[in-house]
């Protein structure tokens, strides 16, 4: 990434204070007992804008120059990234505009509006309005905040293992969700080098797992998905991404789920948690429960990314 990214990570943990939350990281009793091993979730459903998006958007947005921030931003997001580049343009005055698929939940449309982002519909995944944000962005000068092909974005959201290694103690296994792959890329690589034996496991959903196919496959795939639950990790991956030789390098072990197994994963983690969270979330949360023979007797973590949900979607989980 031509940085280094631990002490890249430290920089952006105290550049983006100001703008983000502290999430909280908890223990679970009744995961421990349901897993027979110590379980902590890190509730980055808590965050600003509801996910740890905010963090990677916000740190980037701050790496840029006064001239590049008065031309504005533009980006491209099922979600989650969009409402977090939207939120830290409103923080920071940066005019923004935001491409989405055609079939962006309602409730993460809202969560992009609330905070005065122009809206963009284009194609059926967000791949295509990668491909579109860019080059809108090379024609009209405006900054492409990408959703994880970024060094900025990656050490931002690493800012999550500054906060898990502080607020803890030593995990032996790590659980996240993958899309991009910054999430994992920016905390793998933050927490490996602060405990160097920790098992970092990445999950995608069966109906979408570019990143984890890719990886088996040594090279970055143009794979269809299929519609998930995990909306927030569906799509492809950009061909030049930065995020994919860290995830080859950082990932330790990788797990699909099908959608049954996210579905029980979600009403489970509600029941017993009693708080909200995405398709994404469970994914990590359904990975656990697959792999919960090898589990036993280690002290594991699950990134609970983030918690936008629609109303809609509950209803029928229920």
């Amino acid at each position: 990434m031509n940085m280094p990214i631990h002490s890249e990570i430290l920089k952006s943990e105290e550049r983006i204070r100001p703008y983000i939350r502290r999430t909280p990281f908890i223990s679970s009793a009744s995961f421990a007992e349901l897993i027979d091993t110590e379980v902590w979730f890190k509730l980055e459903s808590l965050q600003i804008t509801g996910s740890f998006k905010a963090r990677g958007a916000v740190n980037k947005l701050l790496s840029l120059s006064n001239d590049k921030r008065e031309n504005g931003v533009i980006s491209a997001s099922t979600g989650n990234h969009g409402a977090a580049v939207a939120y830290g343009a409103q923080q920071l005055d940066i005019q923004c505009t935001i491409y989405v698929p055609k079939d962006t939940s309602s409730t993460k449309l809202e969560n992009m509006n609330l905070y005065g982002a122009e809206i963009e519909h284009f194609g059926n995944d967000c791949i295509d309005c990668e491909k579109k944000a860019r080059d809108v962005s090379n024609k009209t000068g405006k900054t492409y905040i990408s959703p994880y092909n970024d060094p900025y974005v990656i050490a931002g959201q690493g800012t999550v293992g500054v906060e898990i290694e502080d607020q803890g103690d030593k995990l032996d296994v790590l659980i996240l969700s993958i899309g991009g792959g910054g999430l994992i890329s920016g905390i793998a690589s933050y927490l490996k080098s602060t405990w160097p034996d920790i098992h970092v496991i990445g999950c995608s959903p069966k109906n979408s797992a570019v990143m984890i196919h890719s990886m088996e496959a040594g090279k970055i795939l143009d794979i269809e998905s299929k519609p998930t639950l995990s909306d927030g990790t569906a799509g492809g991956v950009e061909k030049d991404s930065i995020t994919f030789p860290i995830c080859c390098e950082m990932i330790d072990e990788s797990v699909m789920v099908t959608e049954k197994e996210i579905r029980k994963a979600m009403i489970l983690y509600m029941k017993h948690e009693h708080q909200l969270l995405e398709g994404a979330a469970g994914v990590a949360v359904a990975a656990m429960l697959q792999k919960k023979q090898n589990l036993k007797e280690k002290k594991v973590g699950v990134v609970i990314c983030g918690g936008n949900f629609n109303l809609n979607t509950l209803k029928g989980l229920l």
